[in-house]
């Protein structure tokens, strides 16, 4: 590995310089999982970087040189030097740094008992798109979905009717592989899941032709979604367990709806309230009136009291947004006085008067 005289082993590991051996250690940890070359996308020069950062603080006296020398110390205890790595190899030279479990972990161990204990299919999410009026009540949609499911041949079983249930003869009937690993810290035996029984041990002696034994394949499935009264838009439905099944048994994922509601040039929505604006005549606005009123639920009648001003606000009762409770919120309706732009002789003169009494 180069050498960098001015590496500062805290920063490679993202810790301060008061972090404790527990935080070192997991921090390294994290590094090793996202990097290590061995795995999908991972980087040798970064690992390697935190291997070597790693190395120092994991050792108090190692740590302590360096905590006191900063970068110019000797990696033999030696005092002010300079400290090269490149001679690393294995963990000759650090027997006392506990790299043991950390990659233990990281290539068997807990991410095997994990993903036999928690194994899980995949989410997924679709997009479904509702009136405003459909949104307010309720409605039940069914979409048709291109997923991964259980194979309804064999019932995820894996195996065609009458097949019986054999040892698996790639793994032995363990459920798991063993290998050996040759690593930058040396060999490294490590222990994955049999591709074949999924950890199972055990397979059908006669594959299911539907799904080639694997109990799930990719099918086209009708979905039935119950969209709840009163949904806002960008809410989200999750449906558990209706996401994608997993191969070798477990827990399906989840489906997540995303509610997309059009928008209604009559109506606002705040919270369960609904608010709609009614234009009237200067006439009614001064002696009242009586006028219909859209609503959800088709006209209603509303009167407008007399001297009503404009901006004033109407109430029509439960003819609002659904509440899970049973309520319903109200109707809002905000008054607009028409004013007209031209007027008659006759209208003129009734108007003139009516300001010489001062109205």
């Amino acid at each position: 590995m180069r050498r960098n005289m001015k590496k500062d082993y805290y920063e490679i590991l993202g810790v301060e310089r008061s972090a404790s051996d527990e935080d070192i250690k997991k921090a390294f940890r994290k590094l090793a999982h996202k990097y290590h070359p061995d795995k999908k996308g991972g980087d040798e020069a970064r690992f390697k970087e935190a291997s070597e950062a790693y190395a120092v603080l994991a050792d108090k006296k190692r740590r302590a040189e360096y905590d006191r020398y900063g970068h110019t110390f000797s990696s033999q205890g030696n005092g002010p030097g300079g400290f090269d790595f490149s001679g690393f190899q294995g963990f000759q030279g650090f027997e006392d740094v506990d790299f043991g479990d950390i990659f233990s972990e990281l290539f068997t161990g807990a991410g095997m008992r994990s993903s036999r204990r928690d194994r899980r299919g995949r989410d997924i999410s679709i997009d479904v798109e509702l009136t405003f009026k459909e949104a307010v009540f309720g409605t039940e949609r069914r979409v048709l979905i291109t997923k991964l499911s259980v194979c309804d041949a064999c019932k995820g079983k894996g195996g065609k009717p009458g097949s019986k249930i054999v040892s698996c003869t790639t793994c032995g009937g363990k459920g798991a592989i063993h290998e050996t690993r040759n690593t930058f810290f040396g060999a490294v035996s490590t222990t994955r899941e049999c591709d074949r029984c999924h950890g199972r041990g055990e397979v059908p002696d006669a594959a299911c032709s539907s799904c080639t034994g694997l109990g799930v394949r990719r099918q086209q499935e009708e979905i039935k979604i119950a969209v709840p009264a009163g949904i806002e838009n960008g809410e989200m439905i999750r449906m558990a367990g209706r996401g994608e099944a997993v191969a070798g048994g477990g827990t399906a994922g989840d489906l997540y709806v995303k509610i997309h509601v059009k928008s209604d040039p009559r109506f606002k929505r705040d919270g369960a309230t609904l608010s709609t604006t009614l234009t009237i005549k200067l006439t009614d606005a001064l002696l009242g009136g009586e006028y219909s009123v859209a609503t959800l639920d088709g006209d209603a009648k509303l009167k407008v009291p007399a001297g009503v001003a404009h901006g004033d606000t109407l109430r029509i009762k439960e003819k609002g947004i659904p509440q899970p409770n049973g309520t319903r919120g109200d109707l809002i309706v905000k008054i607009n006085i028409a004013i007209p732009s031209q007027l008659s002789n006759s209208a003129k003169k009734h108007i003139e008067e009516l300001r010489k009494e001062g109205l």
